[in-house]
């Protein structure tokens, strides 16, 4: 059947079984919008600023295991997508963001609304394409959505010119597809795993240590009953969290710059270490050399091979799935006559305990003011540790990851690589979409929320009960932090000395509104918020400017040269 270019995006969304398309209209997609009007397969979703739209099917995606869908215009739409599709790039977020372009004949000579988008995004994509033929419409947007989902996933965008919208081609969308230039590859080498067993089972010093990929590769149920088989202890980077559960005993909390002590000890004196999709960035391991100081053996799994020996050089290396890796692990272990050194394990766990007793998170509860941790502890409290939790970035970030367990994947949402201010209430509108009755929180700043602040009007035209937690302490709190630290207390531009009335800004919208500054007021405010099931409730909590996030690793420090209070 002959469709036009525009009938066949849509068809082809609708073949992918995509529901929710996250964009913002423009001359150059035009056709593809009268297309989505005339049909009700797939639900178009109005941002008010195209980083939202990118931002939204980010928490879609994250909080699934779906690709997120953008559309946006060309021109600026796509140069204010770049934030989000850059966002999901650096924590391996899959989507497919549809970009429309000037007609093919008009590429180049700087027509209205033209850029270059195929070069100004090939820095922050895992693949992108230009369509100048309408019959190689179809074929694209399937190598899009598989590149997008498979192997390390990512952001794929495909620009297509409005002419090409405009053209006809016969339609026909394959079942399946083959690229002979990306294979990626699923099964562990069976030596490489058979090394791994042999390292882990002469550990005296073993520990854990897992990532993003764990979650991403649908890998927790896995994880959870290795740790347990082995009875090694387990963290979590900030992008991992809920990979393990957070109330389990053999957890140590997050790792790196502001992970917890016993952590970070156990990670600088193991002498072996099993990493699970994860990368050994900087936030994590801090001072390579310092890292390094400490013998060990590296156990690294990840499908992605670039990761592998990229920051640290490993000794075993294994290149697959996650998921399919610890599964042939697991059966290797229930295998296998080798047996763990108890005594020695058992030693090591006294030793964790005994870091553990420092009790690094704690912190002052009997001041007046109320203290951004205690805000936190209470949302778990009230919500029993079953939402879905967005955030911006910074302290606000920080103490979320810190003081909310979270026990199941999939149930934290925040920009980790790219560390991207202004996405915690779009990626909260799409965690709310996916997830209609569930309860979603974004934990935010004064700062951060104000980036795109203007999404309150979408949750309100989608009647989105998204429950915003804003930590207001009146600076840009992160920088605050590392001036106070490191640049004399010069508080430089860190200071929001105009900031508007939230709550009358939020009911302004159409929202409610709650303005708390008594330690007491804290637990009631959330209370009567979660209770507003069908209400967006902006919270804005008046805490201790003086806070400051600990642990801290300073920049260049290792891991365990660690600021304590």
């Amino acid at each position: 059947m002959e469709l036009t270019g525009a009938e066949i995006v849509v068809r082809c969304l609708q073949e992918e079984g995509v529901e929710h398309v996250f964009g913002y209209p423009g001359g150059a997609v035009l056709f593809i919008y009268d297309e989505l009007f005339k049909q009700d397969k797939v639900k178009h979703v109005l941002v008010r600023h195209e980083q939202a739209a990118v931002h939204a099917a980010d928490g879609y995606s994250r909080s699934t295991d779906k690709t997120g869908v953008a559309l946006v215009t060309s021109g600026p739409g796509v140069t204010n997508a770049v934030t989000g599709i850059a966002t999901a790039y650096m924590d391996s977020i899959p989507l497919v963001v549809i970009t429309g372009q000037v007609p093919t004949h008009a590429i180049g000579l700087d027509a209205f609304q033209e850029c270059d988008t195929v070069g100004i995004t090939r820095p922050c994509v895992k693949h992108n394409f230009l369509v100048k033929d309408v019959k190689e419409l179809a074929l694209t947007v399937k190598k899009a959505f598989y590149i997008a989902c498979s192997g390390r996933p990512g952001p794929v965008v495909v620009d297509i010119p409005k002419d090409v919208t405009a053209a006809r081609a016969e339609f026909r969308y394959p079942e399946t597809i083959t690229m002979r230039s990306y294979n990626p590859m699923i099964k562990g080498h069976p030596g490489q795993i058979k090394k791994a067993i042999q390292a882990l089972m002469k550990a005296k010093r073993p520990m854990i240590y897992t990532g993003g990929g764990v979650i991403l590769g649908g890998a927790s149920e896995e994880l959870t009953q290795l740790v347990h088989t082995l009875g090694f202890p387990c963290t979590n980077t900030l992008m991992g969290l809920g990979g393990f559960p957070a109330t389990d005993p053999q957890f140590l909390g997050m790792l790196g710059m502001h992970g917890t002590y016993e952590a970070n000890m156990a990670m600088q004196h193991c002498d072996v270490l099993l990493a699970i999709g994860a990368r050994f960035d900087d936030r994590v391991i801090g001072n390579p050399r310092h890292f390094f100081e400490e013998p060990r053996t590296i156990i690294h799994i990840d499908i992605d091979p670039s990761s592998i020996s990229k920051r640290v050089k490993v000794d075993v290396p294994i290149v697959g799935n996650v998921r399919e890796v610890l599964q042939e692990l697991i059966r290797h272990l229930q295998a296998t006559r080798e047996r763990l050194d108890a005594q020695a394990l058992k030693d090591w766990w006294t030793q964790i305990e005994l870091w553990r007793g420092r009790d690094c998170l704690k912190y002052d509860r009997s001041s007046p003011l109320i203290k951004p941790q205690f805000v936190i502890e209470k949302l778990y409290e009230v919500t029993s540790g079953d939402a879905y939790v967005t955030s911006d970035v910074g302290q606000h970030q920080m103490w979320a990851a810190q003081f909310y367990k979270f026990d199941k994947p999939r149930r934290w949402i925040s920009s980790g690589g790219l560390g991207t201010m202004g996405f915690g209430q779009p990626a909260a509108m799409g965690v709310q979409l996916a997830h209609p009755q569930a309860p979603v929180a974004c934990v935010t700043g004064e700062a951060s929320i104000q980036m795109c602040i203007q999404e309150l009007s979408t949750c309100k035209q989608y009647r989105l009960p998204i429950k915003i937690v804003n930590l207001n302490n009146r600076y840009m709190g992160m920088v605050r932090q590392w001036q106070e630290f490191f640049h004399g207390n010069r508080y430089a531009e860190s200071y929001m000395d105009a900031l508007p009335d939230f709550v009358r800004l939020a009911e302004s919208y159409g929202h409610g509104g709650m303005r708390v500054e008594q330690p007491e007021d804290v637990e009631p405010a959330l209370r009567e918020a979660f209770g507003r099931k069908k209400d967006l409730v902006f919270m804005d909590f008046i805490t201790d400017e003086t806070e400051n996030v600990f642990p801290m690793v300073p920049g260049g420090k290792g891991l365990s040269e660690m600021i304590l209070v």
